[in-house]
């Protein structure tokens, strides 16, 4: 199969490896790269590892695939975020370093593409960029610069949250919100607690600013990805020294350095392209990331929030606040609106429930002068939305979510509960982030709770979870078929689709058509056995049919125990019946009381 970008094509023949591969079992991202083991680094990069880390020698794991010429390699670190823009430092040495034009030509059709945005900075961006005037700014700047899933028109009018900040550079405006610019940057922090605290629209000096370099700036704010014109990078290091953002100055001035020599070699009369620079939030330090900043943030609004109902709530808040001003902190955690949950109030902002939650959006943008309350021993007057059939560690934990984009740790028994508010909430990413926190806890449980489980993952549509599930009963089949639990669980799902006779040799793949609405479980069970059991494509039918006639002979014993459960719930009310007493009677001896239950 040909790989096609941009009119760039490569057959499936100029994948063959140049040089020899070898294995590196213990070896870290570089040295797989330069051996072309695509096993191990396919292992590193799902464990986590910066896919554009540097080691000593200021090199990245791409360069090694292009100059050793592993072009699976090469593609394995493109498709997992490695940055490879011809005009960039690491973008050059790679061109440069290419071992042929095979690899040349994978690194063109890659060249200035970065991967999707994880869901947090994702929906950030997009509200930054729902504003008309960003927008606009954003389109003209990227002429001879587009990016992949960024139509012209996406965001114009489509999820418009409306900015509490409106920067005027040149006489052109940047909106934004001031939790967002606040989490990131002390200077901002600062600035709208003191001279920016009751302004909409803040007008900055035309001297030393340059309005690309803070645009940019205040994009990678929202997105954690920085994407500026080489020509305006010094213009953003000032930028950078001002707002004390320590790390990002250190690399900017680093690519700095880098670019002038490469102007210096490059051919000007040939190449007048824009060139444009792009960072990855990965590059950063963690503390210094988007969901670090908005971690901090969540945790002082959290430290504000109040217990309480009514006149009650009032005093605790009053009290709070109290406290907060002997302490010498400031209650101001700029949070802009109050979610109460089973009595208690969550201070949040409106710019992060909204870019997460269509729910939130929708309900913020309809809301209008409604409080908290009048009191006046309110310290301030935050609109006020009420959540019910939710408890609050429930929305603590959704909250963390949409903060950080992660959760640290959650009670299995929560797990249900979070499921069907990620359902509600319209947070459907929320699933797969408590999967990833339960599957640990997953590895130890009996096979009858691990039942449950599938059974909870196939309702909601929780896919690692049920694959998970299904690959352990798989793989111990015999075990879970003498558990009387999974017996029954059986009679619980829907028939296996189609003639059995068809279903030998036609595998259905299951979940390759869905990835959130599975197929038959039953079906999909099947396939996973067969994968485990019958390897070969001649013993596939043989297997196939001695599953189904295991499966038909687990489904009678299961009918048989429901049968004899039945009889012998009957026989227990003949017996109460017998005695003169009705299932819900109480027996007394003495001081003792004995209730008899069916």
């Amino acid at each position: 199969m040909a790989f096609i970008e941009d009119g760039i094509d490569l057959d499936a023949s100029d994948f063959a490896a140049s040089v020899p591969l070898k294995k590196v079992p213990n070896g870290d991202v570089f040295e797989a790269s330069r051996a072309g083991d695509v096993e191990r680094l396919r292992y590193l990069l799902e464990s986590g590892v910066n896919v554009n880390a540097r080691d000593q020698w200021d090199s990245v794991a791409l360069y090694y695939a292009c100059l050793a010429g592993h072009l699976d390699a090469a593609r394995m670190l493109l498709e997992s975020g490695a940055i490879c823009s011809e005009h960039t430092f690491d973008g050059d040495r790679c061109h440069y370093a290419a071992l042929n034009l095979k690899v040349r030509k994978l690194l063109k059709a890659f060249e200035a593409r970065p991967p999707p945005l994880a869901p947090l900075q994702a929906a950030l961006r997009d509200t930054f960029l729902s504003s008309p005037a960003n927008r606009s700014f954003y389109d003209l700047s990227d002429t001879d610069f587009h990016l992949p899933g960024i139509s012209s028109t996406q965001g114009s009018s489509r999820g418009y949250f409306p900015p509490d900040v409106v920067f005027i550079v040149h006489g052109r405006p940047i909106e934004a919100h001031r939790v967002i610019l606040s989490a990131r940057s002390p200077f901002f922090k600062k600035k709208f607690e003191t001279d920016w605290k009751d302004r909409s629209e803040v007008r900055l000096p035309r001297e030393k600013l340059s309005y690309p370099a803070l645009y940019s700036l205040i994009h990678f704010f929202y997105s954690d990805r920085l994407e500026i014109a080489v020509d305006d990078m010094e213009d953003l290091v000032r930028i950078c020294k001002v707002c004390n953002l320590e790390s990002l100055q250190k690399i900017l001035e680093k690519e700095v350095i880098h670019q002038k020599y490469a102007e210096y070699k490059a051919l000007k009369d040939v190449d007048n392209s824009q060139k444009r620079y792009i960072l990855q939030g990965l590059s950063l330090p963690v503390e210094d990331r988007l969901p670090a900043a908005l971690h901090l943030i969540l945790q002082t609004a959290l430290s504000n929030s109040t217990l309480g109902n009514g006149q009650d709530d009032a005093v605790d808040k009053l009290i709070a606040g109290i406290g907060a001003m002997k302490m010498g902190r400031s209650i101001d955690d700029l949070a802009d609106v109050c979610v109460r949950v089973d009595g208690k109030n969550f201070r949040c902002h409106q710019v992060v429930l909204a870019s997460r939650s269509e729910y939130f959006k929708t309900r913020l943008l309809r809301m209008k002068d409604f409080h908290e309350g009048e009191d006046e021993l309110y310290l301030d007057l935050l609109p006020c939305i009420e959540e019910h059939d939710l408890s609050t560690d429930a929305f603590e934990k959704m909250i963390e979510y949409m903060y950080t984009d992660g959760l640290q740790d959650i009670n299995p028994d929560q797990a249900e509960e979070m499921f069907d508010v990620a359902s509600r909430y319209l947070l459907f990413p929320l699933k797969r982030a408590v999967a990833d926190v339960l599957l640990p806890h997953l590895e130890m449980v009996s096979p009858e709770e691990l039942c449950h489980w599938l059974i909870l993952a196939d309702l909601y549509g929780v896919f690692k979870i049920r694959e998970y599930c299904l690959d352990t009963i798989a793989c111990n089949f015999e075990t879970f078929a003498d558990t009387k639990e999974f017996r029954a669980m059986l009679l619980t799902f829907p028939p296996p689709s189609g003639d059995s006779s068809l279903r030998t040799t036609v595998p259905s793949m299951p979940g390759s058509d869905l990835k959130s609405d599975q197929g038959n479980l039953l079906d999909d069970l099947r396939e996973k056995w067969l994968e485990i059991e019958a390897a070969e494509l001649d013993k596939r039918d043989e297997s196939a049919l001695q599953f189904d006639k295991q499966l038909e002979m687990l489904m009678l014993v299961a009918e048989q125990e429901k049968s004899d459960n039945s009889e012998a719930d009957a026989d227990g009310m003949d017996d109460l019946k017998t005695l003169g007493l009705s299932p819900d009677s109480t027996l007394i001896s003495g001081d003792a009381e004995r209730t008899v239950i069916s």
